[in-house]
């Protein structure tokens, strides 16, 4: 049997978040590849607490024991945004491989720098823009690699904020303030552009509208009302490196309308993506239907994707495109190759939603970088 990579969580909750319904699924999916050998948490009693739910080994006192650790091979880390730096700056000076949920860093000072110590340390440093290992944007990038849209002449995409509407769980209520660097422009926006450049390449300029139009929001479990500091609605216009104008609208909650529609408008034919999880309209985490019509035909037929696109959890909503990232981790972790997206990717696409903030307050069009 191959070696196991031995996985530290940082931020594993013994009840709810997103390295429980995510990362734990994903991770045991690929029990061959990965062991799961402790956690760590803002105390020793919550990580214990979280040991004793997913029968880690291990629950480490604070994540600088949990780094320094000779029994911990790769770090995951699922706190939220404020503390990445902190967190992945340890395991990096620690020279152990990481995986960051996106955004890497509180804005892109944080990003460059986080960036900066992932190439100076030559460690393995992932992060988690897993609309990428989407099985359905596999297909997608296919069919046009092959021509079945013909040049790409624009694209439209419009999505579901999910939060940020007029009523949020509890765990949600930091990212109400723009300050804490997870917003519907870094969360929604950033897997929503990652996925948009991974099909039709990079974005070379934007002219951008953030705007706040809730007041307030409430918290769903108790009635509270809390201040909304963040926008909840992104337009974006752009221009790809292509010269194909991407137009990208982001709202926040889950409107009546639509809540996810991605069209790529081609000389020889057209696709539409939609969500096939009504309640997860997001392309990082739902499962997507494909449609496509070409010259010569009328409106759209489904186009069914073949079964070697997919890799198992197809049932786990959350957790199978997270899935999809570390089977690309498996792979660099083993063969020393680097497949899996990485921090300099992250940087990029952090300078891209810099620029798209740049040209909101400005008023002007701002080139990517």
């Amino acid at each position: 049997m191959e070696k196991r990579f031995r996985v530290g969580i940082v931020g594993l909750s013994a009840e709810r978040g997103w390295a429980t319904t995510a990362h734990i699924p994903a991770l045991r999916a690929l029990a061959d590849v990965f062991e799961i050998a402790g956690v760590a948490n803002t105390s020793l009693a919550s990580a214990q607490a979280a040991a004793a739910a997913y029968d880690i080994p291990r629950a480490f006192e604070n994540v600088a024991e949990l780094v320094a650790s000779p029994e911990i091979d790769f770090v995951v880390v699922t706190v939220k945004v404020p503390y990445h730096k902190e967190v992945v700056s340890a395991a990096l000076e620690a020279r152990k491989a990481v995986y960051c949920e996106w955004p890497l860093g509180n804005g892109l000072g944080e990003a460059t720098e986080l960036a900066r110590l992932a190439n100076e340390s030559k460690a393995l440093a992932v992060i988690g823009t897993q609309a990428i290992a989407s099985p359905e944007l596999g297909f997608i990038r296919k069919l046009i690699d092959e021509g079945y849209v013909g040049d790409v002449l624009s694209s439209t995409y419009i999505s579901a904020g999910v939060s940020w509407g007029d009523h949020i769980p509890r765990g949600d209520a930091y990212a109400m303030d723009s300050r804490n660097g997870a917003t519907l422009l870094s969360v929604i926006g950033g897997h929503a552009i990652a996925a948009a450049q991974n099909i039709l390449g990079p974005i070379r300029e934007i002219d951008a509208v953030l705007s706040c139009r809730r007041q307030t929001v409430s918290i769903t479990e108790t009635g509270e009302s809390v201040p909304m500091k963040t926008p909840d609605h992104v337009m974006i216009n752009a221009v790809l490196d292509s010269g194909a104008p991407l137009s990208l609208q982001l709202r926040g909650g889950l409107p009546r309308g639509t809540r996810l529609l991605w069209e790529i408008n081609g000389t020889e034919g057209d696709l539409r993506i939609t969500a096939a999880v009504e309640q997860a309209p997001v392309v990082n985490i739902s499962p997507l239907r494909v449609e496509g019509g070409r010259k010569g035909q009328e409106g759209y037929i489904a186009l069914e994707i073949p079964q070697s696109f997919y890799f198992g959890l197809e049932d786990a909503v959350a957790a199978r495109n997270v899935a999809g990232i570390y089977r690309l981790v498996a792979d660099d972790l083993r063969l020393g190759t680097r497949t899996a997206p990485n921090f300099n990717d992250a940087l990029a696409l952090h300078k891209v939603l810099s620029a798209i903030e740049q040209s909101d307050q400005t008023g002007r069009r701002v080139r990517v970088g």
